[in-house]
């Protein structure tokens, strides 16, 4: 699956999410194609989680994505690898 740059945006209080920024204006946010990192193993910060991925996805709690999201309160932006992206794509989605 071929994407834009993604990244994983970690919020005050909205959790993180694995996304396409398409706009930001300060600390807001305009994701794409956003799915929430929920619950995460295999990757000790989601620093390792962005260079390397996850060595655990079957333990992962990611949801589905939505189509795009507003989020506020940003307070950190990581780039992530192209071998990162694709373990988080290998996680199946999480439903409850």
């Amino acid at each position: 699956m071929k994407q834009e740059k993604r990244k994983i945006v970690r919020t005050y209080s909205a959790g993180v999410f694995f996304a396409e920024i398409v706009k930001r204006t300060g600390k807001e946010a305009v994701l794409k194609n956003a799915r929430r990192i929920w619950c995460w193993h295999g990757a000790a910060s989601l620093s390792q989680l962005a260079q390397s991925g996850t060595t655990k996805p079957g333990d992962c709690k990611f949801p589905e994505p939505v189509d795009s999201i507003t989020v506020t309160e940003v307070i950190e932006i990581l780039d992530v690898t192209p071998a990162a992206a694709a373990t988080i794509d290998s996680v199946k989605p999480w439903r409850a």
